[in-house]
Formats: structure tokens, C-alpha cells, sequence
């Protein structure tokens, strides 16, 4: 069938923001969309989520002292685990060196004010080992390609020092 004998709705497709507007999305509504299909951080979204952002408070998360999270970073092994035996004994019965670092790994999600806590402590989530980890002053700039346990060895300090 030639062109010209095609009724125009088929010769004139709408234009997509003619469709955009009789879907009654508006941009933020398409922001949304793009970052829940794509799992974008919060922090990388378009400025049009930049106002929602700080109104709600970093998503709702418990406030971090920064000033102490930066001081607690570069704590050593030892210092941490002092620190973790004084101020959260849950913690530290959970805390697991292995070489020089300190992880926590718990069964399940914990809720945000377990995490702001731990985050003070100089804590950070690796997502990859699903544990929440403690450098002690020894930064890394990519994660080992090898499971740290089996290189260098780990215990739990709660088991060896007894409260």
C-alpha cells in the first residue's frame, strides 16, 4: 500500500512528547522512573532530586559524626578492638580480624541507626563480601581478587579475650 493511502494516524505517528504529555509524566516523574529501573544512587540523580534530597535528610538515615567516623578510620587493629570492647560489646562479640582488618557481618539487614553507629566507628559496607569492614590505617585502593580469610588468616578476638 502506497504512502499516500495510509490513514494519517499511520503517516503521522505522534511525537514522544506529544505521548510523554498524554501519559501525564513530567520530568521528575521520568527522573523517578530511570533511577529505580536503573538502581542509580541517590547522590548521582539529576538536580531535579537535589532539593527532595536535602529536605529529607540523606534519605531519612541517621546523622554520622564525621569528625569522629575520620578519626576512627585510622585507628589500629588493637585500638579498634579496645574501642569496640568499651563502647559496643554486641559489636565486638560479632568483629572478626582477619589480617589486620576488622569485619562485622550480621544474617540480616540492620536497621539505620545500627549502621550510623558502625559507620562512626569507621566501618564501611562491601557489598561484594556482604560485611561491613574496618581498614585500621591500612587503605586499599581496589578489593583483593582472593578470599582475605584464606591469605591471612582471621579470628573472632571475643573468643580469645574473654569479657
Amino acid at each position: 500500500m502506497p504512502a499516500g493511502n495510509k490513514p494519517q494516524s499511520v503517516q503521522n505517528p505522534a511525537a514522544p512528547e506529544v505521548k510523554q504529555a498524554a501519559y501525564g509524566e513530567t520530568r521528575t516523574a521520568i527522573i523517578k522512573k530511570k533511577l529505580m529501573k536503573n538502581r542509580i544512587s541517590v547522590e548521582a540523580a539529576a538536580p531535579a532530586n537535589a532539593v527532595q534530597q536535602i529536605s529529607t535528610g540523606a534519605g531519612g538515615r541517621a546523622k554520622i559524626n564525621m569528625a569522629r567516623r575520620n578519626a576512627n578510620r585510622v585507628l589500629n587493629t588493637d585500638s579498634l578492638l579496645a574501642l569496640l570492647r568499651r563502647e559496643a560489646p554486641n559489636f565486638f562479640e560479632l568483629a572478626e580480624v582477619v589480617g589486620k582488618w576488622v569485619w562485622i557481618q550480621f544474617a540480616e539487614k540492620q536497621p539505620p541507626t545500627v549502621t550510623s553507629v558502625l559507620s562512626e566507628f569507621g566501618f564501611h559496607w562491601n557489598r561484594q563480601r556482604q560485611s561491613w569492614q574496618h581498614p585500621c590505617g591500612l587503605f586499599r585502593d581496589k578489593a583483593a581478587p582472593f578470599d582475605p580469610r584464606k591469605k591471612y588468616g582471621s579470628y573472632f578476638p571475643a573468643d580469645m579475650n574473654p569479657a
